[in-house]
């Protein structure tokens, strides 16, 4: 895994430098008017953007602690600091440490690994099924033709779409028919590597035991609710600190709609987020977004990148890294953890079937 994030890291490293080079006669950039953007927000609409995202951890927590409430109950709010440490970790160490919250969860309450770490592929699934909500009702409130590529925004919304039905199609027969369905992967990839198929159709069948956090109609329907009720908020953050660069009148004056758009580009930029350096590329990426989208000076539209990061990523590391400190948690050391834990997912099922009983 090591060796991956090296060679993923030396390609982005590689792609950044030849943007440069190619962007650095062609494209102006006043930075004095950038800084000028940044001088003259309105710190107020930052403050209840961050304090959107914040209320949005809280709903993160609740959500959780109803997802896995048939193995194990536990309050609303008792894994708000396993969430908040956990995006801390992501903020800082890039998507590697994802698995930091289900496996400090497992940590915190004693439930295995497995079943939270299906807690958080289904929460991710919501996830990606509120923003598909959210995006294909602010297209439809935009009027045609207002948007400069239309047919990518199109594409965007169809693939979220796709994604969360073919999540949730797959959520369903592993949930009704795990055994068969770890079954079939198992021989369809042991036809192209035996040991890679027994690895799928165990981590399957690991997962199927695990997924038992939605039994009944209401189960789903409070998830679904906790989701879009916490990206509308994540939503109203975004829109909070674009209507912040008071000097930009696109920027003032940004609908929620367009909002959708731009946290669209946002979650798309930060699929695979590296340590430090993803930090740059989101800003750059969204900045453009913003940019090529909706016609917003370079300058302005790059100012709102780097507030945004700030405001619905960054803004958890200080409470975080407290948090972390006060509650005895080495980032790192439960990042590479975690991660050892995801690879070794079946290894529970493996054990157990060779340790000789105890008397």
């Amino acid at each position: 895994m090591k060796k991956t994030r090296l060679i993923l890291g030396i390609v982005v490293l590689v792609v950044l430098a030849a943007i440069v080079f190619w962007g650095r006669d062609k494209i102006h950039f006043d930075f004095a008017l950038f800084r000028a953007q940044l001088a003259h927000a309105n710190w107020a609409k930052v403050g209840i953007a961050i304090a959107c995202i914040y209320v949005g951890y809280a709903l993160r927590s609740a959500r959780w602690a109803r997802l896995m409430r048939h193995n194990q109950r536990v309050p609303l709010l008792s894994l708000l600091g396993v969430q908040i440490i956990g995006f801390t970790g992501v903020a800082l160490l890039g998507r590697f440490a994802d698995l930091t919250r289900p496996y400090l969860v497992s940590r915190k309450t004693g439930a295995p690994v497995t079943g939270q770490i299906a807690v958080y592929i289904v929460e991710r699934l919501f996830d990606a099924g509120a923003m598909a909500v959210l995006l294909t009702a602010a297209i439809l409130a935009i009027p045609p033709g207002t948007l400069p590529h239309p047919e990518a925004v199109n594409k965007v919304k169809y693939w979220f779409l796709i994604f969360t039905l073919c999540g949730a199609v797959f959520m369903l027969l592993v949930r009704l028919a795990g055994g068969a369905v770890a079954a079939f992967l198992e021989t369809v990839f042991g036809l192209i590597s035996k040991k890679l198929g027994q690895s799928i159709g165990n981590k399957i069948r690991t997962f199927h035991t695990g997924l038992d956090t939605m039994r009944t109609f209401g189960d789903f329907g409070m998830a679904a609710a906790f989701s879009l009720v916490m990206w509308f908020l994540i939503l109203l953050a975004y829109l909070e600190t674009a209507n912040a660069f008071v000097d930009n009148s696109q920027l003032a004056h940004m609908s929620l709609a367009k909002c959708a758009i731009i946290m669209t580009c946002s979650g798309a930029a930060s699929f695979v987020q590296l340590p430090i350096l993803g930090w740059f590329t989101q800003i750059g990426l969204v900045g453009e977004a913003i940019h090529d989208f909706f016609g917003v000076a370079r300058e302005a539209a790059w100012a709102c990148g780097v507030m945004l990061l700030v405001d619905t990523f960054l803004c958890v590391l200080p409470v975080g890294l407290v948090w972390a400190q006060f509650a005895h948690i080495d980032l790192r050391s439960v990042a590479a953890e975690s991660e050892h834990a995801g690879d070794a997912v079946e290894a529970p099922k493996e054990e157990s079937a060779t340790r000789p009983a105890t008397p």
